[in-house]
């Protein structure tokens, strides 16, 4: 999908610079960390550290900007879109995926928030008026792992007849949903080694999204 000058948000562990660069002329990687990453061999690859917003670089410079599971954790996420848009050449397209609130099984104190799809569609509409609204989704095979995390999940969270995964300050959170989550994919791949072990990366799939139907994220594709 991307060629030219690609800007991604949110290093991570790095893999969008094995996977994304080489289709790029250059590629700029940003997060708010520093990455340990060795990028000294590869002529068009550049990492920044940054905090945004706001983005610091000129106005329509880039062809595109990319930005997987990043703007849940952006406090700001209405400038957040507004600097993608300034920062894009005319006709440049930014490639964006989040969590699905809809599917989410509990409160994810990491994330600032979660958005149904309704509220991510307004939220890049404010800027952008050309939008493909796609989703990730699981096989029968990827289901059948979310039914059965899900049943954990609630036997779990039936401790909190106070609702305080709601109620909390969510940094409160962050190191007990950690410690569960933790141990709760443990027990499930235990319990169902064969299934966990089986999925892999062609078990999922992006294909537009229509309503009513389960994605695990969404995957939307705006252009200025």
């Amino acid at each position: 999908l991307v060629s030219g000058t690609v800007l991604e948000i949110g290093t991570g562990s790095g893999y969008g610079i094995n996977v994304i660069a080489p289709s790029a002329t250059r590629f700029m990687t940003i997060d708010k960390f520093e990455t340990k990453i060795d990028t000294s061999d590869m002529d068009n690859v550049e990492f920044r550290q940054m905090t945004v917003p706001p983005i610091d670089l000129p106005s329509s410079s880039v062809d595109f900007v990319i930005s997987f599971q990043v703007i849940e954790h952006i406090k700001d996420d209405v400038d957040f879109v507004a600097e993608v848009y300034r920062v894009l050449k005319p006709n440049g397209v930014f490639i964006v995926s989040t969590p699905n609130a809809a599917m989410s099984l509990t409160r994810n104190p990491w994330h600032v928030r979660e958005y149904q799809i309704d509220e991510f569609d307004r939220l890049l509409g404010n800027y952008f008026a050309d939008i493909e609204r796609c989703g990730v989704f699981g096989n029968e095979k990827v289901m059948k792992y979310y039914e059965k995390n899900r049943a954990s999940v609630r036997r779990i969270t039936k401790i909190d007849f106070l609702d305080l995964q709601h109620r909390l300050p969510r940094k409160l959170l962050q190191i007990p949903y950690d410690l569960l989550n933790r141990l709760n994919r443990r027990s499930l791949h235990k319990k169902n080694t064969e299934l966990t072990d089986s999925i892999v990366m062609e078990d999922y799939s992006i294909v537009p999204y229509e309503a009513g139907m389960e994605c695990f994220d969404l995957f939307f594709v705006a252009t200025k």
